[in-house]
């Protein structure tokens, strides 16, 4: 694995800034938007309303995640999912991987003013996931539908799973109201065979999101 650069810019801050390859950022309401300006994507990825349907907690909890896990989440955008995961592994790490500069420089000084130490911000470029370290657990919320080779790009990155190590894909429901349009959405049952493909076997799956689909896997090599 390449060793991730710092990124100039950012290396005084008290939370790393890596260089690292992924997907698109969160968007509960958009597709094939520019992620620039966080500070105004903040108020759509961070809108307490949003607790209502995404239900992060829940999510979380389903997930049992021991208080030493390495998790990253992929499109991680402004830090919803990033910084509730970092509460729940207070000896672990969270990767917050994003392609966006400016989302990943906003995720890094919020894990400053809200001192999450374990929060690391990694920026990505499209392809190919790199993280620093293997990973208990990998969760791509709203973005399994933005990446493009999908079958490449899930065999790379089977190899950032530790022994055991999972993968959760939650994504937009094709009767969901809010999300991409739908000739952008997919079906579970295509995501399951897109990652049966990929190495990948089904390892769990959650109804109680209203508006999107939560499944779970595991790399069939482990």
């Amino acid at each position: 694995m390449r060793k991730a650069m710092m990124i100039p810019m950012l290396a005084a801050l008290a939370v790393p800034v890596l260089l690292a390859g992924t997907a698109a950022a969160q968007a509960p309401h958009t597709h094939e938007h520019s992620f620039a300006e966080a500070g105004k994507w903040a108020k759509v990825f961070d809108d307490p309303g949003r607790d209502a349907w995404q239900k992060p907690h829940a999510v979380i909890q389903t997930l049992g995640l021991k208080p030493d896990a390495i998790v990253a989440d992929i499109g991680s955008g402004t830090g919803y999912f990033a910084v509730r995961l970092a509460h729940r592994v207070p000896k672990g790490k969270v990767y917050g991987v994003d392609t966006e500069p400016d989302m990943v420089k906003y995720l890094a000084e919020r894990a400053v003013r809200e001192g999450l130490k374990n929060v690391i911000a990694v920026r990505a470029a499209a392809g190919d996931a790199r993280l620093p370290e293997k990973a208990d657990l990998i969760i791509m919320v709203d973005v399994f539908h933005h990446i493009t080779d999908r079958d490449n790009y899930f065999r790379k990155l089977r190899d950032s799973l530790k022994p055991g190590g999972r993968l959760a894909v939650i994504d937009y429901r094709m009767d969901s109201p809010d999300g991409p349009p739908k000739s952008a959405r997919l079906m579970p049952d295509q995501v399951k065979a897109e990652l049966r493909r990929a190495g990948y076997t089904p390892a769990g799956e959650h109804g109680f999101l209203p508006k999107q689909y939560f499944l779970v896997f595991q790399s069939a090599q482990h």
